[in-house]
């Protein structure tokens, strides 16, 4: 085991994996850029590293500050978290030359599931179903017309180097697809510096349902059952729920072993995701793969009992996992609303501010992960997650109960946060009944009488 780990990260996720090394006996060394001085995770840490001033392309970003950092500290590992450097194969394959372990894959898999187009054509040859698309990357307006007229309408643009909603565009017939197919590159290159993209048959009212997958280096892999990500706005997460009410057990064996399948395809070990569209008609198709820890992992955790973080520290450091397939039971039902502070009548514009008054929920079932307190400043240069509020409950009934109360005891003050628009979600008579698509907000949360 690891005697000592970097986090090249900050808030609720790097408090999370300080909490994770605590438990395995690991020291702990955090970073941060000088206006996070006074953050969470650098007062949880061993040893703390300034990496550089406020913006993340100076600080989170930094990657030879950051391998200067870990050298100096004499690390044994890093851990990425999610965002920043979590999918970086550059950052990887450095750790690798500096003897340092990534707790993550290889920086070759990172690479590869992180193109899409690559990806897709991988775990085709392994016979994992695809949304019908194009056949690799779409070059010129003349060949996206061409495989318009074929698919047919509506079709959806994507980034091949994409990832959180990024370099998408709907079109939904010929008059939208050249401004469609100019605004996802544009967006993906300024985003990812990769104009590259592809084309996906629209499925209309999906479902976003994603497999955790845990493996080991020694070939062993299983995946943890689903999660049901399908509230998004403008195709990024805002609630996660596990399992979904959607699923019955053969269809969750199916789509479980095919995800265990495209895992497999990839040499892929550590913690990572396989997502999924699903149709009404229970068809189901990959769409990628995340090769970090999720921002969703808990509610996972909440529902089979396994540390996903502990575990992705052990397979880093070469041990088997101990976790057989049919070990992994699902317990009750589990929710997580994103808390950020964003201002829901103001099209979420993001508020940053110094917070006042700051009372979390507590009672049977309820978690918090968040890097928050009183006087806590959510900082205007980074994502404005203030944390992740997940609740569990014997059925999805209690869950949605529970949440609401939960919801209802969260007071942050002096910043606009999306609590009360999670409360709204959960009142929703279609979100209760589990009739929910990527598409809801725009159909659900609009319609005044949502009966």
């Amino acid at each position: 085991m690891f005697d000592k780990i970097m986090i090249a990260n900050r808030g609720e996720i790097a408090v999370r994996v300080i909490r994770a090394c605590k438990e395995l006996g690991i020291k702990t060394v955090a970073v941060y850029s000088k206006p996070d001085i006074n953050s969470l995770h650098v007062q949880m840490a061993d040893e703390a590293v300034c990496i550089g001033e406020a913006s993340a392309r100076l600080s989170y970003l930094n990657i030879p500050n950051i391998i200067s950092a870990a050298k100096n500290q004499r690390v044994d590992a890093v851990h990425p978290g999610y965002g920043f450097l979590a999918e970086n194969a550059y950052f990887a394959d450095l750790c690798e030359t500096y003897n340092i372990k990534f707790i993550g894959p290889k920086a070759e898999v990172i690479q590869l599931m992180g193109d899409k187009i690559k990806a897709r054509e991988l775990v085709k040859q392994a016979g994992v179903p695809l949304v019908p698309g194009s056949e690799g990357n779409v070059n010129s307006y003349e060949q996206a017309l061409e495989v318009a007229r074929e698919m047919g309408y509506p079709l959806m643009i994507k980034a091949a180097a994409g990832g959180g909603g990024k370099g998408m565009r709907l079109a939904q017939n010929e008059t939208d697809l050249k401004d469609a197919l100019d605004m996802a590159r544009m967006e993906a290159k300024a985003a990812f510096g990769n104009d590259e993209i592809y084309m996906e048959k629209y499925i209309e009212e999906p479902r976003h349902i994603e497999f955790q997958i845990l493996g080991d280096e020694h070939g062993n892999l299983i995946h943890l059952g689903e999660r049901d990500c399908s509230l998004q706005r403008r195709n990024q997460k805002l609630l996660e729920e596990a399992p979904s009410s959607f699923m019955n057990e053969e269809l969750r064996k199916k789509m479980g072993q095919v995800a265990v399948k495209a895992a497999r395809a990839a040499k892929y070990y550590s913690a990572g995701t396989i997502e999924f569209l699903v149709d009404k008609h229970k068809n189901f198709y990959f769409i990628e793969m995340n090769t970090r820890i999720q921002v969703e992992h808990p509610v996972t955790e909440m529902i089979t009992g396994i540390d996903i973080v502990k575990e992705q520290i052990k397979i880093a450091a070469g041990e088997k996992l101990t976790i057989k397939q049919e070990d992994v039971k699902i317990n009750g039902w589990a929710i997580e609303c994103r808390i950020n502070a964003e201002n829901p009548d103001n099209d979420f514009s993001p508020s940053p501010g110094q917070i006042g008054r700051y009372i979390i929920p507590g009672g049977p079932g309820v978690r918090i992960d968040s890097a928050a307190c009183e006087n806590y400043t959510i900082l205007p240069y980074y994502d404005s997650m203030i944390g992740k509020l997940i609740v569990w409950g014997r059925n999805r009934q209690e869950a949605i109960c529970r949440m609401k109360r939960a919801l209802q005891e969260f007071t942050i003050e002096n910043v606009a946060t999306t609590i009360p628009f999670h409360l709204k979600v959960i009142d929703n008579a279609f979100f209760q009944k589990g009739e929910i698509y990527t598409n809801f907000i725009q159909r659900r949360m609009s319609d005044n009488n949502n009966r």
